[in-house]
């Protein structure tokens, strides 16, 4: 399993493999380190972050979000030039074009385990079904968690 996270200590970002001879999670730039719990090591899905040791992790496809946007803002472009042209049978075979390439990504893709509390992402592991897909309560529970923590450092 591959760890890509964001050092709590100086806040670089690094990537980590974890097998089952792992004991510490290192950052590549300064000393942080974190024991790997002996439930994570094994060869199934992880039960908690490796990071942070939060038990609440969210499934999402391994795909960068920023391209996801920049493919749906040229389907707008070409899209709406299409039908500003009145051309309907274009307009809308790029809306089914990129439909379909949107179908095919989705199915090809594998998923990644996500970290609600840190962000951390736990690619390149088998996935059992012990976490589902994103839910937003719980990751407003967080963040509300991160807001106090912020606000109780500044005041």
């Amino acid at each position: 399993m591959w760890i890509v996270f964001e050092c709590p200590s100086c806040h670089v970002t690094g990537v980590n493999e974890v097998v089952a001879q792992t004991e510490q999670l290192r950052c590549p730039q300064c000393s942080w380190q974190r024991p790997v719990a002996e439930a994570n090591r094994s060869a199934a899905e992880p039960v908690n972050c490796v990071v942070c040791g939060c038990e609440d992790l969210w499934r999402q496809k391994d795909f960068p979000p920023r391209i996801g946007v920049v493919i749906v803002g040229v389907e707008v472009l070409v899209s709406t030039y299409f039908w500003w042209m009145m051309m309907p049978k274009a307009w809308l075979g790029v809306l089914l074009l990129f439909a379909l390439v949107d179908g095919v990504l989705y199915t090809l893709l594998r998923d990644v385990l996500v970290c609600y509390r840190c962000g951390a992402r736990h690619r390149h592991t088998p996935l059992e079904g012990r976490h589902g897909y994103f839910n937003l309560e719980t990751h407003e529970r967080y963040r509300q968690e991160m807001l106090r923590l912020d606000e109780a450092k500044r005041g």
